[in-house]
């Protein structure tokens, strides 16, 4: 059953926890540039996430590694400058965070200092929890992530679906528990058994935020360009196209090329 919105002028970390109680579902999409994260946060979506998803639609690599400290603070800044409800949270990229828990607080500090996000996101349960619990006792709220966790490809070797073995879902089970326990106020569940998700959610009274997850979580999330079909060559099951900007575009740049050499743009009304 379908639950009311409440109105929040801005959304914070605890307005996050009071729709989960409420039974609200949550609303998050990525956003890199200031265009797109006014667009998105006009739209009334709930976070937006500056995701190190931008190393792929953005800057063109296979993967989420190259991108880097200094190019994600750069997104966030931009994302930031649009914003007027939503809440920001950062991803810190791959190897800002993972060997070092001193390393990974500097690199939390910067992405809040620097580009004025909300909270930060990192990848990972037991392995990244004292990097966790230092980055929070300064202050910084932190999103969890587990399941397919993008930055560890290389270790997994596929994309495919995580925690379907009891092992490795036993395991997701108390990494949730742990991140919940060393203070994260939600949790990301990506590319995983929808019963396992659900029953993550139903175990844990932070919202768990689902790609890919199933709809027994408490929101979802998706990578902006996906939805709206500009990254057109990725077609995952657990993606639904709300658009198809890349053919919508495509038109529009061909037409433009056309009138251009026609001499039909600019019209006299077109110019001064």
């Amino acid at each position: 059953m379908s639950v009311a919105k409440k109105e929040y002028k801005r959304i914070t970390v605890k307005s996050l926890i009071d729709m989960k109680s409420r039974g609200e579902k949550i609303s998050m999409l990525t956003a890199y540039d200031y265009t797109m994260a006014k667009i998105v946060d006009g739209a009334g979506i709930d976070v937006i996430l500056v995701g190190d998803s931008a190393s792929n639609v953005m800057a063109g690599h296979e993967t989420t590694l190259p991108i880097t400290l200094d190019q994600m603070i750069y997104h966030a800044s931009s994302v930031l400058r649009a914003i007027e409800r939503a809440l920001v949270v950062v991803d810190l990229p791959f190897g800002s965070y993972q060997s070092d828990p001193k390393e990974a607080l500097r690199s939390a500090i910067r992405i809040m200092k620097e580009s004025g996000g909300h909270a930060v996101k990192m990848e990972g349960g037991k392995e990244v929890k004292e990097s966790i619990k230092r980055i929070l006792n300064a202050g910084i709220p932190v999103m969890g992530h587990l399941g397919l966790t993008p930055q560890s490809i290389y270790k997994f070797g596929t994309y495919t679906v995580r925690a379907k073995e009891e092992q490795e879902a036993q395991q997701l089970k108390e990494d949730a528990l742990m991140l919940e326990r060393a203070g994260c106020f939600a949790l990301v569940l990506e590319k995983i058994p929808a019963k396992l998700a659900e029953e993550v959610a139903k175990s844990i009274s932070i919202p768990v935020i689902g790609i890919g997850a199933g709809n027994g979580v408490d929101g979802q999330v998706l990578v902006t360009h996906d939805m709206v079909g500009m990254t057109h060559e990725f077609n995952p099951r657990f993606l639904r196209r709300y658009m198809n900007l890349y053919e919508e575009m495509n038109k529009a740049f061909t037409q433009y090329g056309e009138d251009v050499k026609s001499g039909d743009f600019p019209n006299d009304k077109e110019q001064y």
